[in-house]
């Protein structure tokens, strides 16, 4: 086990993030990373290395030296790709928890040219026409995707799946009326609901969430229900509890900031701040159910 010389840190902290500069993910961590260098001190540097699903970054952190200078910025897909792809590294075993940054709730949206309104009519309508209802997700195997496959599994219908190349263009197709529905993460669809283009049928969260208080969860209709996205920090095993713990504190401080919160609101997201132990395990049910939903609906990476 690596250990630290002197007092943590001593030099800058390398921040890898699996996305392409500008999106949701690497805005959360631009945003989380600047806090977290005025906490520790230290220069956080942002690395955007996009690829492979996440697991080209995710391989070069599980390689790095677990010294506390090289962290993974993680989000919903670290968790799918072990069932879904073929990982070069043990997602379990090479990465050791540091918290939650934040978030991420999933959402059933629809357009204005179809009548259900709730969970319960949808359900209704893929009911009488099995497999006619088409939902758009932001990528085949997408936490969203896993979303509607959890919905088909728990109320027993049948529906059509359409996988977008992402957000965008899948909800382009539905203001457009070529999908009838989406299951979609908050970022994206929280502007075209405040302007009444989509209409919110249902969040996939377990409660209900601030930026959309008097919209139904699904679990209110079927109990036990949740498929939530996202994003938190993971470092190489073997890093010291004792630098695990610095950072810990200092990301929990972070995200519970109030200009951090602001931010968060205008986002959709929330934060959740966990102990290492706490993100674990969220990390490893999460593994669990996507196995357990990839397998049982025969789910095949694109």
């Amino acid at each position: 086990m690596a250990q630290a010389k002197g007092a943590y840190p001593e030099r800058p902290i390398r921040l890898v993030v699996p996305y392409p500069a500008g999106g949701g993910a690497d805005n959360l961590a631009r945003l989380v990373g600047t806090k977290l260098e005025a906490d520790l001190g230290k220069p956080v540097i942002i690395e955007n290395k996009p690829g492979a699903n996440t697991m080209l970054a995710s391989a070069d952190v599980a390689r790095a030296e677990p010294d506390g200078y090289t962290l993974l910025y993680v989000a919903s897909a670290f968790a799918i790709n072990p069932s879904l792809n073929n990982p070069q590294y043990d997602t379990e075993k090479a990465f050791t928890p540091i918290g939650m940054v934040a978030e991420v709730p999933l959402l059933i949206i629809r357009n204005e040219r179809v009548e259900y309104n709730t969970v319960e009519e949808l359900v209704a309508a893929a009911r009488a026409k099995p497999g006619n209802i088409a939902y758009a997700s932001y990528g085949q195997g997408s936490p969203a995707h896993l979303g509607g496959e959890m919905l088909e599994r728990v109320a027993q219908v049948e529906m059509m799946h359409v996988p977008y190349k992402g957000s965008a263009p899948a909800l382009t197709d539905l203001l457009g009326g070529h999908v009838n529905v989406a299951f979609s993460s908050i970022e994206p669809a929280l502007p075209l609901i405040a302007s009444k283009k989509v209409h919110p049928i249902a969040v996939m969260t377990a409660h209900r969430i601030a930026a959309l208080p008097d919209v139904p969860t699904v679990a209110e209709v079927y109990p036990g229900f949740e498929a939530t996205g996202w994003n938190g920090l993971v470092a190489p095993t073997g890093t010291p509890d004792e630098i695990v713990q610095r950072l810990n504190e200092a990301l929990n401080n972070a995200v519970q900031t109030a200009d951090v919160r602001t931010a968060y609101a205008k986002q959709g997201v929330e934060a959740m701040p966990m102990s290492p132990a706490e993100f674990g395990k969220l990390v490893s049910d999460d593994i669990a159910k996507w196995r357990d939903i990839v397998s049982k609906a025969g789910i095949k990476a694109e």
